[in-house]
């Protein structure tokens, strides 16, 4: 076999022509697209990576910035809850003051203390005005070491709830360290054993809080506020325990006094047809368009302003809202405290409670001692005919008696500054010309817990002892009032 050399060296020639047009036409525009390709590629990636760092940086700034944000809304909140605490702080504290004002003027012969059931309200009171307010343990110990005997406790609770068992509880714990002890009814008086049951307290309850809303809404009479389709709702807490039958009575009040556009509800639901939905379908039954939402509340806090006219959704003004049936649905932001008659009515309580004291039995059991004092100075008993009338608890119910050429006069510290003058003899002969008024010294009383208190004292002449006189006493309201008083039981002093 031969080979043509010719074909050889032709076949490798067209052989490299053809590497030659491949490598310029194919091989090197390819390998330039791939390398181009792989540039691209290679910047893509590079982009990517940037991009996934800025991203990653991002997060980190945008979780950092999550943390700053949570901590601030936690502070927020913590601070949100303060201040809501901080206002209901000065809203309680500022009714109660009210109330015992009343309280006080109303008992000028008692000496009328408060205390808080919440610690948080005592230590804000406490940092606003650096004014130190008795927790309930607090001030029974107090009243024991200042020697009280009779003790009557005002609840300014709305009805005998749970708080109001806890009060009892607290005072079966001091009832051996007094001789009385009595507990004034709350607001609404006596429970009743059903929904029916309805009371003189909650009439006048019904009546104050309804007249004040009326009065609010600019309204001239609850009849007129009902011919412009207006309705009110008075929202109370409610409660579990037994005493939501309350809620409930109160109800049947309004109905008993032909309020016919008054409503009753709760927060709780409790009891279930005073819920906020349902009270929504009674108004809308009744057809009334325009509704007033107002605290069935001593009062008015965090539910008055978040519960009832808050913004949240489940708000009862946003639920009012959401049914789309009403024209207007406005809030009255008022505690029930704030009203006069209400406080009547606590004063009315006390009253009752003081009254079922009786009169206090005179503790006297020493023999006359007419004539056999000698000039000097002595403690002496100064008992009177009514527990509304007595001497400051820091005395333990004595006075200094000095006897100087055998004329006896005894210095007594009363409870207050409310009893401005004393006579020794009837009301109605001190209100004749002439008469010898006694006029007030300022005496300052220290109690046995270190505390003072400045009062009102008097320097009566006492022409026998263990014998009763005739001694009246004017208040500020300018009323004359007659009373029975004794001096017994002498004492020389040390000094």
């Amino acid at each position: 076999m031969s080979i043509n050399v010719s074909e050889v060296i032709w076949t490798i020639v067209c052989f490299f022509a053809l590497l030659f047009v491949l490598k310029k036409f194919l091989f090197d525009p390819l390998i330039r697209f791939m390398e181009q390709r792989q540039a691209a590629i290679d910047q893509g990636l590079e982009r990517g990576r940037d991009a996934q760092r800025k991203k990653d940086e991002n997060d980190a700034a945008l979780r950092e910035k999550w943390r700053e944000r949570s901590v601030e809304v936690k502070q927020l909140l913590a601070e949100g809850k303060t201040a809501d605490d901080r206002e209901r702080a000065w809203v309680l504290e500022s009714t109660q003051k009210e109330t015992n004002k009343a309280l006080q003027e109303a008992n000028p012969d008692w000496s009328v203390r408060r205390a808080f059931t919440a610690q948080i309200i005592i230590n804000h009171v406490q940092a606003r005005d650096d004014e130190k307010i008795d927790n309930v343990d607090q001030a029974l110990e107090r009243a024991v070491d200042n020697g009280v005997k009779n003790l009557v406790v005002q609840p300014t609770h709305l009805m005998h709830g749970a708080e109001y068992d806890e009060l009892v509880e607290a005072l079966d714990n001091y009832k051996d360290k007094f001789e009385t002890v009595t507990v004034a009814e709350p607001l609404l008086g006596e429970v009743g054993s059903d929904a029916t049951v309805i009371n003189e307290d909650k009439a006048k309850v019904a009546e104050a809080i309804t007249a004040e809303a009326v009065k609010t809404a600019g309204y001239d009479s609850l009849d007129a506020a009902k011919e412009d389709g207006t309705a009110f709702v008075f929202m109370g807490h409610g409660t579990s325990h037994s005493a939501k039958v309350s809620y409930s009575q109160m109800a049947a009040q309004m109905k008993d006094l032909s309020y016919d556009n008054v409503f009753i509800g709760t927060v709780e639901g409790e009891p279930e047809d005073t819920s906020c939905e349902n009270v929504i379908e009674a108004v809308k039954e009744a057809g009334y368009t325009k509704v007033v939402l107002r605290p069935l509340m001593v009062v008015a806090g965090d539910h008055a302003n978040n519960d009832m006219a808050g913004d949240d959704e489940d708000s009862w003004k946003s639920q009012f809202t959401a049914s789309g049936y009403f024209d207007s649905i406005d809030t009255q932001i008022s505690g029930l405290g704030r009203i006069d008659a209400i406080e009547q009515i606590y004063v009315d309580h006390t009253k009752d409670a003081i009254d079922s004291l009786g009169a206090l039995e005179s503790t006297s059991t020493t023999e006359s001692t007419v004539g056999t004092l000698e000039d000097g100075t002595y403690t002496a008993k100064f008992d009177t005919d009514s527990s509304m009338f007595h001497v400051n608890e820091a005395d333990e119910g004595r006075g200094i008696l000095t006897v100087q050429d055998g004329k006896m006069t005894i210095h007594i510290s009363l409870v207050s500054k409310k009893i401005v003058n004393l006579f020794v003899g009837t009301a109605d002969d001190a209100k004749k010309d002439g008469a010898a008024i006694l006029e007030p010294t300022t005496d300052t009383v220290k109690y046995s817990d270190g505390t003072t208190d400045e009062v009102y004292g008097f320097d009566v002449p006492v022409e026998a002892l263990d014998e009763e006189f005739d001694l009246a006493i004017l208040g500020t309201k300018g009323e004359w009032y007659d009373h029975k008083v004794s001096v017994s039981d002498p004492q020389e002093t040390d000094n």
